[in-house]
């Protein structure tokens, strides 16, 4: 599949609704390894179905998706574009492990394809199997250091983990790469929240929400560093352009939460815990 992508992204978004990871992974779509599609005998019909697969589970429809994948692997089942495209739609429907399988099939036949390889990181990511998902997505970072899909979802993976200073380091490299980078700004400000620092997220944030057309996700992070800080009416604000004023109460009861955790310096381990727990479910999500 041409676009896998990272889907961490948003902890926040576990704040609004379950996402991380938002698709952490956020919402698992944008991004990813442009290749050509590794088929072992790819007829026209064959290359065809892989297209109109792709283009239908970009839009959405999933089902389409299922179908032209399923018939492009009976037509090939040594296709690794229509088993990496099979995999891209279990795990956008939450099937994680027959995803994993199609994803470790299509490695094991194609062990330098970078697709095969992302897609068991972000399963990995997803279940949670957070060590797997921090080697897998490094290994990746490293091979493609200008691919910004793998610095995002390493750096999820270390937040997750609470190393949220490895992780800026990894986001911020990635920054001096591809500044326009916005899902990787994205979870800079989430991470820089998270650690203790909702200003500095603040100021990361807003460089994204200004933006016209910019994401949900970094105007809900934004509403929960400020939340943080205190400013309940600017984060209202921000959250009723995206959700119904009865989930903008209930999160800004849990910001409430978290501030009330936090010692007058702005840390606080029990806090940045809470806030992990609420926030994360939301990221990438890859994510992510």
């Amino acid at each position: 599949m041409k676009s896998l992508s990272v889907s961490f992204r948003s902890f926040a978004a576990a704040l609004a609704v379950p996402a991380l990871l938002s698709g952490l992974l956020a919402g698992c779509a944008g991004g990813g390894f442009d290749l050509h599609p590794l088929a072992s005998h790819p007829g026209h019909d064959a290359a065809s179905d892989l297209r109109v697969a792709e283009s239908a589970l970009t839009a959405g429809d999933t089902e389409l998706a299922v179908t032209l994948f399923e018939r492009a692997l009976k037509a090939d089942p040594r296709s690794i574009g229509a088993q990496i495209g099979l995999g891209d739609v279990m795990y956008q429907n939450n099937d994680l492990p027959r995803a994993g399988v199609l994803y470790a099939q299509a490695a094991a036949a194609a062990p330098d394809d970078p697709r095969a390889q992302l897609g068991l990181a972000r399963v990995a990511l997803r279940e949670r199997r957070l060590d797997d998902a921090v080697a897998r997505y490094g290994r990746l970072a490293a091979a493609y250091p200008d691919n910004p899909v793998a610095a995002e979802g390493l750096g999820t993976a270390l937040d997750l983990q609470g190393r949220h200073d490895e992780a800026q380091a990894v986001y911020r490299t990635a920054l001096g790469r591809h500044p326009e980078a916005q899902g990787v700004r994205n979870d800079l400000g989430l991470s820089l929240i998270l650690a203790g620092q909702p200003r500095e997220g603040a100021n990361v944030l807003l460089d994204i929400a200004a933006l016209s057309g910019s994401p949900a996700q970094a105007r809900q992070n934004l509403a929960f560093a400020y939340g943080v800080l205190g400013n309940d009416e600017a984060a209202r604000r921000i959250l009723l352009a995206d959700m119904p004023s009865a989930s903008v109460d209930d999160n800004l009861r849990f910001y409430a939460r978290v501030r009330a955790a936090l010692p007058a310096g702005g840390g606080g381990e029990a806090a940045r815990a809470d806030a992990k727990a609420g926030e994360r479910g939301t990221r990438g999500g890859a994510d992510k």
